[in-house]
C-alpha cells in the first residue's frame, strides 16, 4: 500500500476496528494514544497514512504489536484463535480522535 492518499476501500483494509478496553481507554486518557486492530500485512507507514486520512489528525508515532492467538478447547478438540496485529498510535498535542463523529 502506498504512502499517498488512500481510497476508502484501502483505508478499511488497513484499519479493521478500534480497540475499546480498559487498557486502551487508559492509554487514551494518560498518554494521548489510540489503539486499533489493523491488517496483519499493514506497516507503520500504512497505519499512519490511514489514521491521518480517516480521522483528520496528526500522528506522532505508531507502535505495532503482534498478538498471538490463544489455544482453546472446542469440545474434545484443540483449536487456535487467529493471530492479530494491534497498533498503538500516539497523536500530536492538540489532536484527538472522536469515534462518534467518524463516518465511513
Amino acid at each position: 500500500m502506498s504512502q499517498s492518499k488512500l481510497s476508502k476501500d484501502e483505508l478499511f483494509q488497513v484499519i479493521i476496528s478500534p480497540v475499546v478496553t480498559e487498557k486502551s481507554t487508559r492509554a487514551a486518557e494518560f498518554h494521548g494514544q489510540a489503539v486499533f486492530h489493523v491488517a496483519n500485512s499493514a506497516t507503520r507507514n500504512d497505519v499512519k497514512a490511514a489514521v491521518e486520512q480517516a480521522f483528520d489528525v496528526e500522528v506522532e508515532s505508531v507502535k505495532i504489536l503482534n498478538v498471538k492467538g490463544k489455544t482453546k478447547r472446542f469440545g474434545r478438540t484443540l483449536g487456535k484463535r487467529n493471530d492479530r496485529k494491534k497498533a498503538y498510535i500516539r497523536l500530536k498535542e492538540g489532536s484527538d480522535i472522536d469515534f462518534a463523529e467518524f463516518q465511513a
